[in-house]
């Protein structure tokens, strides 16, 4: 059977993209080390599969067809944008898709009873999805199932869907009759608020972070689903709903504490990186 061998979180801000190269600067030290961390444990524990969720940045899924949970079906996959390739400085790149898990998560025939997902057999992914895996596996030779969760466009999934999808996940693959080591992967943000007086000036919300963590660190699944309302984030910052990501994560490693748990500071708002090891 297939196994469920790890979950992690990772911020996916292009900004790092320009900022983060050799030397590395004194300031996002922190976030490439934690970045290397994870990439090792994907190597160390032999992943085959990585089923990354993340959010479309307003680019393949508009204001006119936004699913909550979308599960992509293609061969393969483009990422990422042009403006994001000038404007960032991002690299183009062909990403492997794994259409038989995604067939396994979203039902066949029928759709599960746990989520309605959408479907997409043709995705171009955006930095939400490419800068985790550009850090992360660096050949892009790993096959990805990506499944958008609309963190951006009221109405939102509450924070309890995102637990169930992650329960889903754990289902899923603990079900699958393949001899396969899956591995989950979340992007998002600690507080954040893009375009604010404080986007380059840490945290936004230095306390809505130290809980935020808190949750991770304790495996508190429902502290973390009532601390995630969306009156309480957007609080925190104009993006912050992204964080609720995580919380599938750790629904899917069953509510245990993480092994990894850190809103790594920078110049800009702080990174969130969690890692969870399978037991």
């Amino acid at each position: 059977m297939a196994q469920l061998v790890m979950a992690a979180a990772t911020p996916h801000n292009p900004l790092l993209w320009r900022a983060m190269t050799d030397p590395i600067p004194d300031d996002l030290e922190g976030v490439a080390a934690n970045f290397a961390l994870i990439r090792n444990t994907i190597a160390e524990l032999a992943v085959d599969v990585i089923v990354l969720i993340g959010t479309d940045h307003i680019r393949q899924f508009f204001l006119e067809n936004v699913p909550a949970f979308i599960v992509g079906k293609a061969e393969r996959y483009h990422g990422t944008y042009e403006n994001e390739v000038r404007t960032f400085g991002l690299e183009y790149g062909e990403v492997i898709g794994h259409r038989e898990l995604a067939d396994e998560i979203t039902g066949r025939e029928v759709l599960t009873e746990a989520i309605d997902f959408g479907i997409s057999h043709e995705w171009r992914l955006d930095h939400g999805f490419m800068i985790p895996l550009q850090y992360l596996t660096p050949d892009l030779d790993i096959p990805v199932v990506p499944i958008h969760v609309n963190a951006t466009l009221p109405p939102l999934p509450s924070p309890r869907r995102f637990a169930v999808l992650g329960e889903h996940l754990r289902e899923t693959i603990g079900r699958w009759d393949r001899d396969v080591r899956v591995a989950i992967l979340t992007s998002g943000h600690m507080a954040t608020d893009i375009g604010g007086p404080k986007q380059f000036d840490g945290s936004p919300d230095p306390a809505f972070d130290a809980e935020a963590v808190g949750w991770m660190r304790d495996g508190d699944l429902e502290a973390a689903i009532e601390g995630c309302r969306y009156e309480r984030l957007m609080g925190a910052g104009n993006v912050t709903y992204q964080y609720v990501n995580v919380i599938a994560a750790l629904a899917a490693m069953q509510g245990r504490g993480a092994d990894l748990a850190e809103a790594t500071p920078s110049r800009f708002a702080s990174s969130p990186f969690f890692l969870w090891r399978a037991r």
